[in-house]
């Protein structure tokens, strides 16, 4: 153990210490009674926190990838201490604290107590730029940490904890008026979106396309004043380093907003999503019956797939009402942000939101495995950890639903497979494979009337020829498995269109343009005539009349 180790673990044995930190970007600091006090002079780096830990039991616990890790029992320079490791980005946090004796450790909730404190210190630095970190024991040069002698004051005051926490939060917003006003419009219109930016008009969605609601465009003054009181101080610091923010907001009398304000040029936008207030029926949807029995399954995954905007997050609230409603099970959700709430039921729905109730959907599918669910439900599948998380979830008896931002049900499985690097992807094809039990691939179209939308369903099930598909590598006979699938209930987007065609609910022209075969569809709505049949003769030779 190195020498300033020892130093910094000595600070623990202070009257009231109860924490040591030591977070890259950041300098060092101890936590006594309810107050930080830096010990060095400069933030630590990433090389330097590697260097201070080489030779002990914590080197091996450093995350690979973003994770919120447990509080791990070790032994450390004599002391009995339990030690957690928290990696956001290129950021790395280590906590140090005392093991209560003499009961064994607890394990810690999926976000620990400290977490707004850790997560505060990653995402300080979040934003600033990192260089290429040395692996682990190579030969580098690591300046020393320069630690304050015991007892001597800081250069400055001593740091106070911070009162903003940028990692998890939980900010109420303040709905102006006048943004009230705009939502009550917007509900009695039957929009489905909201927009506000600067030097344009109030913009709301009508049927898939965007119509004024007043003419007068809002100067950047008075977006501000619309949206930047939705957004607490942690909020707008995140607006301020990322230039975007996403949160739900529940406006009085307007009900429920998925909302997303971001910066552009000319000033500040807000783009709101006007939520159901309740979970609808797959009925209310108007989606095919072999849809409710996507849920029957006991483990597995099913994806709702669909372009932007075309109303995934509500379908997937309908299938997991059917849950709630139909069985005592623990459902899980992991939303960001949570857009639709579920009442209470025959189940018991835990509705975690991300960058409120944990940090990332795979830190907190991470946490999942160990709550006990039966279905856990993710709001985006989007990046590679999450689908390795999801599909292992889902092949250790698990019923996995999320959404994906793709246009079919082969789109959907070929960027599963995608995120994986070659070397991974034939072990990610099997996994797959075994796992999926269902996609669901909707696109919302402007019906005959044109005064609502209608869903275009493609249900691929998850048949062992499916399986041998995926496997073997052979998606392009995907076309030709749904053709002989619907025994199985398959549903190909083109059979849906027809009998949206053929019920009056939605035009031929639109249903031709969204069509994968144009011709088969065509001829299925025109069949052609039959041949006339030649007049009878008589033994006359004459033709019988009728």
């Amino acid at each position: 153990m190195s020498a300033q180790l020892h130093q910094l673990l000595a600070q623990l044995d202070r009257p009231g210490a109860t924490e040591l930190v030591v977070a890259t970007g950041r300098q060092v600091a101890v936590r006594i009674h309810s107050a930080y006090q830096t010990l060095t002079t400069s933030a630590v780096t990433f090389a330097q926190l590697m260097h201070l830990i080489r030779d002990t039991q914590l080197a091996g616990l450093v995350p690979t990838s973003e994770e919120v890790g447990d509080l791990v029992p070790i032994e450390l320079d004599g002391r009995a201490l339990r030690a957690q490791f928290i990696r956001q980005g290129a950021d790395v946090l280590l906590r140090l604290e005392h093991r209560p004796a003499p009961q064994p450790p607890a394990r810690p909730s999926p976000v620990p107590a400290a977490m707004s404190r850790g997560a505060a210190a990653l995402d300080e630095t979040a934003s600033r730029p990192h260089g290429r970190t040395p692996p682990h024991g190579s030969a580098v040069n690591v300046p020393q940490i320069a630690v304050r002698p015991p007892g001597a004051a800081p250069a400055s005051a001593p740091a106070p904890e911070p009162a903003e926490p940028t990692g998890l939060v939980d900010e109420p917003s303040v709905v102006p008026p006048a943004l009230a006003a705009l939502v009550a419009e917007a509900r009695r219109r039957n929009a489905t979106d909201l927009h506000l930016a600067a030097n344009r008009p109030v913009l709301v969605r009508l049927v898939g396309e965007l119509v004024a609601l007043d003419p007068a465009p809002r100067t950047a003054a008075d977006v501000e004043a619309l949206v930047l009181p939705l957004l607490g101080p942690t909020r707008r610091r995140q607006l301020a380093e990322r230039g975007y923010v996403d949160l739900a907001v529940d406006v009085p009398g307007g009900g429920r907003l998925r909302t997303n304000v971001s910066r552009q040029q000319g000033g500040l936008k807000g783009a709101f999503r006007l939520a159901v207030a309740a979970p609808p029926s797959l009925a209310d949807l108007g989606m095919p019956a072999p849809v409710a029995r996507v849920v029957e399954h006991h483990q597995g995954l099913v994806v709702i797939a669909g372009p932007s905007g075309h109303g995934k997050t509500t379908t997937l609230a309908a299938l997991v009402d059917l849950l709630n409603r139909a069985d005592p099970i623990h459902i899980l959700t992991i939303e960001d942000p949570v857009e639709i709430i579920h009442p209470r039921h025959a189940a018991v729905v835990s509705q975690r939101e991300v960058g409120r109730h944990t940090l990332s959907f795979a830190a907190a599918l991470k946490a999942s495995l160990r709550e006990d669910p039966d279905v856990i439900v993710i709001g985006e599948l989007r990046d590679r950890e999450t689908v390795e998380i999801a599909l292992t979830a889902a092949e250790t008896g698990h019923l996995v639903l999320a959404t994906m931002s793709t246009p079919s049900a082969a789109k959907t499985i070929d960027r599963l497979i995608d995120m994986f690097p070659p070397d991974d992807q034939s072990q990610v094809r099997a996994s797959l494979g075994a796992a999926l039990k269902a996609i669901v691939a909707q696109r919302l179209l402007p019906d005959a009337q044109g005064t609502g939308m209608v869903a275009a369903v493609e249900l691929l099930v998850g048949v062992l020829a499916l399986a041998n598909l995926i496997r073997d590598n052979k998606l392009f006979q995907l076309p030709n498995l749904m053709q002989r699938g619907r025994a199985y209930g398959m549903v190909r987007l083109d059979d849906s269109l027809l009998e949206l065609v053929r019920a009056g609910r939605l035009a031929e022209d639109v249903a031709l343009r969204c069509a994968d075969n144009k011709k088969e569809l065509t001829a299925a709505l025109h069949p052609p005539a039959a041949p006339a049949e030649p007049a009878k003769r008589s033994l006359f030779g004459r033709k019988d009349r009728e």
